[in-house]
């Protein structure tokens, strides 16, 4: 059964915590720029996610893996500028919090100060348990990432689906209960059995947000180009495009080529 949806002026991690307990689904979007950013605010997205997945996205890279702070700093500060309503969640790259938790602290910091996010999101449970703590009592928000974890895609060597198996289910159900009781505010599950997903989402009083990890959760998260259609190549299952902008963008594009080529643009009108 669909809950009404609330009105709030502006959304915070306790929103989020609040939706969950009034039953209603939490949207979330990327965004890496000033427009795009400006467009999904505007249109009521809840989360705002500033996502490594700016490596494949922006910089066309293959994986995440080759994006820097300093580079997550520039675009995060770019949407943090365009917001007026959603809450801003920082991926930190690889390779800036996982080893040492005072390197996962000066990350954090950093991405707080210099861009104006409002909370950082970094992948991973137990092993990185220490690192999360130490980003938490600085009183920086964090939310956690499980199932599929894209930095870590040359240990795992596929982007299948996780967790099919029983050992892998119950770390991943110990390692959610272990965020939540650490302090996280939210936990994205991406690409793991909608049962398993559920299952989680009901046993945590944090909320649990998907991507190819079902219905049963507390909210959803795409990469925005993906499902309004600029990137088209990318099908997984769980995707759903809403629009086709690929074809849309290339036909304006080949129109405006034409009208350039003939002398047709600009027209008198369209000149002082």
């Amino acid at each position: 059964m669909s809950v009404a949806k609330k009105e709030y002026k502006r959304i915070t991690v306790k929103t989020l915590v609040d939706m969950k307990k009034r039953g209603e689904k939490i949207s979330m979007l990327t965004a890496y720029d000033f427009t795009m950013a400006k467009i999904v605010d505007g249109a009521g997205v809840d989360v705002i996610l500033v996502g490594d997945s700016a490596s494949n996205v922006m910089a066309g890279h293959e994986t995440t893996l080759p994006i820097t702070l300093d580079q997550m700093i520039y675009h995060a500060s770019s949407v943090v500028r365009a917001i007026t309503r959603g809450l801003v969640v920082v991926d930190i790259p690889f390779g800036s919090y996982q080893s040492d938790p005072k390197e996962a602290l000066r990350s954090a910091i950093r991405i707080m100060k210099e861009s104006g996010g409002h909370a950082v999101k970094v992948e991973g449970g137990r092993e990185i348990k220490e690192s999360i703590k130490r980003i938490l009592n600085a009183g920086i928000p964090v939310m956690g990432h499980l199932g599929l974890t894209p930095q870590s895609i040359y240990k795992f060597g596929t982007y299948t689906v996780r967790a099919k198996e029983d050992e892998e289910a119950e770390k991943l159900k110990e390692d959610a209960l272990l965020l939540e009781r650490a302090g996280c505010f939210a936990i994205v599950l991406e690409k793991v059995p909608a049962k398993l997903a559920e299952e989680v989402a009901k046993s945590l009083t944090i909320p649990i947000i998907g991507i190819g990890a079902g219905n049963g959760v507390d909210g959803q998260v795409l990469v925005t180009h993906d499902m309004i259609g600029m990137t088209h190549e990318f099908n997984p299952r769980f995707l759903r495009r809403y629009l086709d902008l690929y074809t849309e963008m290339t036909k304006a594009f080949n129109n405006y080529i034409d009208d350039v080529k003939s002398g047709d643009f600009p027209s008198d009108k369209e000149q002082y």
